[in-house]
């Protein structure tokens, strides 16, 4: 099995974290607008929901391939 570089985890990170805050971002932003409707506001808290937990598992996979790697 190939490892993960440290500057491709450190990318995988980057990622993870901007996925993260933009999406905070957002989900916190369309709550606030008393403009959008509540089937606007669950169908991007999904979104939301969806792309944190790929950003966690990305983190979660990448270090588990470095500790093997090592």
């Amino acid at each position: 099995m190939h490892g993960v570089t440290k500057r491709q985890s450190l990318l995988l990170y980057a990622f993870s974290v901007w996925t993260v805050w933009v999406w905070g971002t957002r989900i916190w932003n369309i709550w606030g607008d008393d403009e959008r409707s509540t089937g606007f506001k669950a169908v991007h808290t999904v979104l939301a929901a969806v792309s944190v937990a790929l950003a966690v598992a990305a983190i979660v996979v990448v270090r588990q391939v470095r500790r093997r790697a090592r």
